[in-house]
């Protein structure tokens, strides 16, 4: 009798979790993303690649430790390149065809960007860029985004900034890196714009540890009233410290690669007074209180200079958007790699550290032109630039 109850109960109980099984809904199963990130960690472009990669460390530890996105955690890879466009292409493969990640954050440089673009474009994979240069995504690629702001906008702030100081007459230069070479494109297509003639155009080696010599070739033509520098490197830092020591006091401009605190200590007391275009993390303890960014900037500022222990970057800032915007995107979309990159493209009004983001299938980077601000360093520290406060540029000795 106990056997034949037994079986009874069993085949009850049997088919009683057969029909709940089929009245319950489906629970999702929780998935590890993959995320890689190719950075230039180590090398002369660290200044970019280290915060990009501290900061991506950071904001997956954050997010994992509130249990991931919708239950599915991050996992990051993170490749160093240290900036070179070969060991690009290498470990993009790898992270694509290999480890099968989900997107790649990075690189930090656009010569290496470029290098990969096709690759990210015929994996299907999802490519989130910390470089800036314009033609990461123009043409637009369907794989391929940006979260620097576009170069052509850097230089016609530079030139905004320069017609309102009476400069028309100006020296350029460049390193023969990918992002140095698309500057220097840039301010030759934008100059006739603003009235500004490039009387000088030179380009320089990366790698270069001394520019005094290009520094006098400029300084002999007595008609440039102005420098632009466009690169990424420590030449950044060089070419300040050998105009100040050939007693050349004409304004110092730097594109949107300075923004690292580094450079200026680099070039010690030669950055003083130069000016370039940026983001305005650099100065978000200085922002009105009803700046959209302001809560978003301080609050990264915070987290990561209490975590590390040094001063926050745009470049860090860069991979900040990067994985902020993919995080959303996944939020959204789910774990779909389609529906993520097209709710990336289609995305409206996220708040990042450059600026306030709107992308469209014509627009992979979602910025325009408000999203810089004018910087000039002061006592050793980032500050606004007016050229009211700044006076007009001073005279060539």
């Amino acid at each position: 009798m106990k056997k034949l109850l037994g079986k009874g109960l069993w085949k009850i109980t049997a088919a009683a979790v057969c029909a709940a099984s089929l009245i319950a809904p489906a629970v999702s199963r929780a998935e590890t993303i993959k995320v890689g990130a190719i950075l230039a960690v180590t090398g002369p472009a660290a200044f970019l690649g280290g915060p990009e990669a501290r900061t991506l460390e950071m904001l997956t530890d954050e997010i994992n430790a509130k249990g991931g996105i919708k239950g599915n955690k991050i996992q990051l890879i993170v490749k160093d390149s240290g900036g070179s466009p070969e060991k690009a292409i290498s470990f993009a493969k790898q992270l694509i065809e290999e480890e099968k990640v989900f997107a790649i954050i990075g690189p930090s440089t656009s010569g290496e960007t470029m290098k990969i673009k096709n690759i990210a474009e015929e994996g299907k994979t999802i490519l989130l860029s910390c470089a800036a240069a314009e033609v990461i995504v123009n043409p637009v690629a369907k794989y391929v985004f940006k979260t620097p702001q576009k170069d052509d906008y850097a230089a016609q702030k530079i030139f905004e900034t320069m017609k309102a100081m009476g400069i028309s007459k100006i020296a350029a230069v460049s390193d023969n890196t990918g992002f140095g070479q698309a500057g220097k494109a840039q301010l030759a297509e934008a100059a006739p714009k603003f009235g500004i003639q490039i009387l000088e155009n030179e380009v320089y080696d990366s790698k270069a540890t001394d520019l005094s010599a290009l520094v006098a070739k400029l300084k002999a033509n007595p008609n440039v009233q102005a420098v632009v520098n466009w690169s990424i490197v420590p030449a950044q830092s060089i070419i300040a410290k050998n105009m100040r020591q050939a007693g050349w006091t004409v304004p110092l401009f730097q594109s949107h690669g300075f923004g690292n605190i580094k450079y200026v200590e680099a070039a010690g007391a030669a950055a003083e007074g130069i000016i370039f275009p940026a983001g305005r993390l650099l100065i978000a303890d200085q922002l009105p209180k009803n700046n959209p960014q302001k809560a978003v900037l301080l609050k990264y500022k915070k987290d990561y200079e209490g975590r590390f222990k040094e001063d926050v970057s745009t470049f860090g800032g860069h991979a900040y958007d990067a994985f902020e915007i993919l995080s959303r995107a996944i939020e959204q979309a789910g774990t779909d790699r389609e529906k993520v990159r097209t709710a990336i493209e289609n995305m409206k009004g996220f708040v990042g550290t450059g600026g306030v983001f709107n992308f469209s299938p014509q627009d992979h980077n979602g910025l325009n032109i408000d999203s810089f601000a004018m910087l000039t360093v002061k006592n050793g520290k980032f500050v606004p630039y007016t050229v009211a406060a700044a006076g007009q540029p001073k005279k060539k000795k």
